[in-house]
């Protein structure tokens, strides 16, 4: 069995950081998806790849694949610089600006 490690990305539409701190091990797809003739839905008989399990560390994720004969692999993050500025928010109404505030 064959499984992914990886530190899930932020979500694209909020600045926020939540869901990105924990790991994720998910299962690879074992076989192709059909087309149900009738309806059109797109199903498998794989059940493994809809189990996402969820780590506070990467060691964690690893001792747990490692324990149940998981083939895993690791994809590291691409972390990102954090955007504060020295005074944040709060220094574009500040009465004490040094330059008058424009859009």
């Amino acid at each position: 069995m064959r499984a992914r490690i990886y530190q899930p990305a932020r979500n694209a539409m909020t600045s926020g950081m939540a869901k990105t701190r924990q790991w994720v091990l998910e299962y690879a797809q074992g076989s192709a998806r059909e087309v149900d003739p009738l309806m059109g839905w797109t199903s498998s008989d794989d059940t493994q790849s809809q189990v996402r399990l969820r780590f506070d560390s990467k060691e964690a994720a690893l001792d747990y694949a490692k324990a149940h004969g998981i083939e895993a692999s690791v994809s590291e993050p691409h972390k990102r610089k954090p955007n504060l500025r020295p005074r944040g928010y709060g220094e574009n109404f500040a009465t004490n600006r040094r330059g008058p505030w424009t859009h």
